[in-house]
């Protein structure tokens, strides 16, 4: 029994090893231990100071720029937000273009958080990519960076059709076309008469016999 139960342990861990997800899951638990041990257990979360890292040096942005630049999803954000904006860390006001649209931005408390919080994250960062060896950091960074782009560019594109939309869109374009007026035609040019080739003159022919008028007249005597 002991043997049988080591190697189902044994293949668990060979199966856990090898899959990305569990793999980046426990990634993510060792960077965040990692900042919150930099950055103080009562300081900024990961993603409240994701979310003032994007809004510094503008002079506001809307929620959905917001979404785009943290990839934070569209709900969590807004409750960040309206929280953020209670401490005092954020303010929205109105958009000068769409008086519609709010625009968030850094309010000075804020500001005084972002700084004081910035050393802290680079140290955090430090740390993180002291665990791979000099010559592996850069590539993984551009590998993380590599999935990232890669599903916000799929979950960006536009959705396959089904089977009965395309039926649809087939029908109406189907119904357009039969529905469109006829231009009228126009109508068509009357062929050039046909040039009668010359017939050929075989050598040593007599032209004195050709039947055509004269082109020259004799000298009268």
């Amino acid at each position: 029994m002991k043997k049988h139960k080591v190697k189902r342990v044994m293949s668990a861990k060979s199966v856990l090893e090898d899959s990305p997800s569990h793999l980046l899951h426990r990634v993510l638990q060792i960077a965040l231990d990692i900042y919150g041990s930099e950055t103080g257990g009562t300081a900024l979360t990961q993603r409240q100071y994701a979310l003032l890292k994007a809004l510094e040096g503008s002079d506001g942005l809307t929620q959905t720029d917001l979404v785009r630049s943290t990839g934070i999803d569209r709900s969590t954000l807004a409750d960040m937000v309206a929280r953020m904006t209670t401490k005092g860390l954020l303010a929205r006001e109105k958009s000068a273009l769409d008086a519609r649209a709010n625009l968030v931005r850094l309010a000075e408390d804020g500001v005084a958080a972002l700084a004081d919080m910035t050393p802290k994250v680079l140290a955090a960062d430090e740390k993180i990519l002291s665990l791979l060896a000099p010559p592996k950091r850069d590539s993984f960074v551009k590998l993380l960076r590599k999935i990232t782009s890669a599903r916000e560019a799929e979950l960006s594109a536009p959705a396959p059709l089904s089977d009965e939309e395309k039926q649809a869109l087939k029908a109406a374009k189907k119904a357009a076309k039969a529905t469109k007026p006829k231009k009228d035609k126009k109508p068509k040019k009357a062929k050039k008469a046909e040039k009668l080739p010359f017939p050929p003159l075989s050598e040593g022919a007599d032209l004195s016999q050709v039947d055509a008028p004269e082109l020259v007249k004799e000298p009268e005597v």
